[in-house]
């Protein structure tokens, strides 16, 4: 994953930010991937499921993290779409803004 990253960096250059998104779940992959010259990591299910770590991302990688919250009639769902949960998305990018995220990035999936 990180050499097909690596290519399209080299292929965009510097003056394009790139984001990158999916199965985030540890500092040291955040750290690795912004190291490796990406601007911004995205952070979805993990941020839900564990808002602990979603704020220590913000803490450390300040400036790049930024949160994907995907709902279905004002319910956040996590894990690609197939749990609900039962958390209002609008609550969350609200709690998520307060921790320091760069962005949200907001899906609604009862319409795609």
């Amino acid at each position: 994953n990180l050499e097909a990253i690596e290519a399209i960096l080299d292929e965009v250059g510097e003056e394009i930010p790139v984001q990158l998104g999916g199965g985030i779940r540890s500092l040291e992959t955040i750290e690795k991937y912004l190291d490796a010259g990406l601007s911004y990591v995205i952070i979805g299910t993990a941020a839900v499921k564990n808002p602990g770590f979603l704020q220590d991302a913000c803490t450390a990688f300040s400036g790049s993290i930024i949160v994907g919250l995907d709902a279905k009639d004002g319910k956040v769902a996590t894990d690609g779409w197939s749990k609900l949960t039962g958390h209002e998305v609008v609550d969350l990018a609200k709690k998520f803004e307060d921790y320091g995220v760069e962005s949200i990035v907001y899906t609604d999936i009862g319409r795609d």
